[in-house]
């Protein structure tokens, strides 16, 4: 079961390092991963076009109705706690829309609100 607990375990953890990306690393992603798909069954939206990069990600939540908004996590080794407590979201014309609207940073405890305020579209 995706949870924030899960996650939580990482605050503060030194994430490994170098050319290739850490196991630790990818088992975070997952874990991150599954959390949103979780958080967007329960909100009735769709994560998609999910960007795995080196030690950090993106992607794209659209709502029922199209709407979309585009999130990112910065490098978890250099930015340390980031991928919690300062998200990047805004909104997208489409799900491969990177530059979108005005930048905003949240939280992933408060990340649904967030999501949902710039979707105007809130849960059922």
């Amino acid at each position: 079961m995706a949870n924030i607990a899960n996650l939580k375990k990482y605050l503060n953890y030194e994430f490994s390092s170098g050319y290739y990306t850490g196991n630790d690393y990818k088992s975070f992603q997952t874990k991150y991963i599954n959390y949103l798909k979780a958080m967007c069954k329960d909100n009735h939206w769709e994560l998609v076009n999910v960007g795995k990069n080196h030690y950090c990600f993106s992607a794209f939540i659209k709502s029922a109705e199209g709407r979309c908004v585009y999130l990112s996590i910065s490098d978890v080794r250099y930015f340390t706690n980031e991928w919690f407590n300062h998200i990047l979201v805004r909104t997208a014309k489409n799900e491969v829309d990177y530059r979108g609207g005005f930048n905003n940073y949240t939280s992933l405890e408060d990340l649904d609100g967030k999501i949902a305020i710039l979707l105007d579209d809130m849960p059922f």
